[in-house]
């Protein structure tokens, strides 16, 4: 697992936990927990607990920021199928008893 797909991932979600990136990226959930703590190590992405689940994100006060996203973005042009399954994802948790 490489840590561009997961910080790639992550740019296209705006925040996410390990689990829903290892989902869209279709990666063992292992190799993106690595990334995302070389990741947050480097200082690229920050996380946050809620309940029990640590969310990860961008880091706002990383110094190259914008110019990380403006590169994020030029890399995802020719990942239509990562853009795809990001469109796809469902973010919020389904009405009780409504039909699947």
């Amino acid at each position: 697992m490489t840590r561009t797909r997961v910080l790639l991932a992550l740019s296209l979600l705006g925040e996410s936990y390990p689990r829903e990136l290892s989902r869209v990226l279709g990666a063992p959930l292992n190799g993106v927990q690595q990334a995302l703590r070389g990741l947050e190590r480097d200082g690229l992405v920050a996380k946050r607990s809620v309940g029990r689940t640590r969310v990860f994100q961008m880091d706002p006060r990383y110094f190259a920021r914008d110019a990380l996203k403006q590169f994020l973005r030029r890399l995802a042009g020719p990942e239509a199928g990562l853009r795809k399954e990001v469109a796809a994802l469902r973010r919020r948790p389904r009405r009780t008893g409504k039909p699947r």
